[in-house]
C-alpha cells in the first residue's frame, strides 16, 4: 500500500466510525522530500488516491488537489517533531463538545480514565481559540507543540502527530473515547487510573 492509499484508507476507516462527520478534519503522511495531506473540503470517507495534495519541502503545492487551509498545523507539527511522519485532525462530536468548554486546564483537561487512553496519550495540551487556518492558530499549535504532540483545540477538535499513520489515528480516537466517558460520566464520582493503580497495591 502506498502512502496514498494509506491515506484514502484511513479517511474512510475514520469516517465509517463517525469519527470525522461530513467534510471535516484531515490527514498527512510525511516523506522524505514532501507532506501528503487530504484535499481542501475534502470528505475523508470519499477520497481518490488522486485527491491527495502533495506538498514540496519548500511549501509548494505540487501534486493533487488544493491542499487542506490546516496544513499549517501539520508543518508545524512535522517541525516540531522531525521523527514524526503522520498528523492526524479530526473534529470528533465529544472531543469537540469537551474543547468548547470554559475554563479547561492548559494540560490534561480529561481524566485518565482508561489504561488504553493513559498509554496511547500521555500528555494532552489545549490550544486557545483562533479562526481555522489562520496564522495565529499555525502560531499558537507551534508553540504548544514544543511541549506537547498531542492538542486539543478550543472549540475546535484534536490533532495529533506520531511515528505512524495508525498510531496518530488509534490517539485521536482514544481522545474521543475518552471525551465521551467524561461527559457521560460527569456529576459522578469517578476512579482514575491512577487511584485504581493505588488500590490494587
Amino acid at each position: 500500500m502506498t502512502d496514498l492509499d494509506a491515506v484514502v484508507a484511513m479517511g474512510a476507516d475514520l469516517s465509517a466510525r463517525g469519527i470525522t462527520p461530513g467534510s471535516t478534519g484531515n490527514i498527512s503522511v510525511r516523506t522524505d522530500d514532501a507532506v501528503w495531506i487530504t484535499p481542501t473540503g475534502a470528505v475523508l470517507g470519499a477520497l481518490d488516491p488522486a485527491d491527495v495534495a502533495g506538498v514540496d519541502a519548500h511549501g509548494r503545492h505540487v501534486a493533487g488537489r488544493a491542499p487542506s487551509k490546516e496544513l499549517g498545523l501539520h508543518q508545524a507539527l512535522y517541525a516540531a517533531y522531525p521523527a514524526c511522519r503522520a498528523v492526524v485532525h479530526v473534529h470528533a462530536l465529544h472531543t469537540v463538545a469537551v474543547a468548547c468548554l470554559a475554563d479547561l486546564p492548559d494540560r490534561d483537561p480529561l481524566p485518565r480514565l482508561t489504561p488504553y487512553y493513559d498509554m496511547k496519550v500521555p500528555d494532552l495540551a489545549v490550544v486557545g481559540y483562533h479562526r481555522p487556518g489562520s496564522p495565529e492558530l499555525v502560531a499558537a499549535v507551534a508553540a504548544a507543540a514544543r511541549e506537547s504532540r498531542f492538542l486539543l483545540l478550543h472549540n475546535h477538535g484534536s490533532i495529533v502527530a506520531a511515528p505512524t499513520l495508525r498510531e496518530a489515528a488509534d490517539a485521536v480516537e482514544e481522545i474521543e473515547q475518552t471525551a465521551a466517558l467524561a461527559l457521560l460520566l460527569e456529576g459522578r464520582r469517578v476512579r482514575t487510573i491512577c487511584a485504581a493503580e493505588e488500590e490494587s497495591r
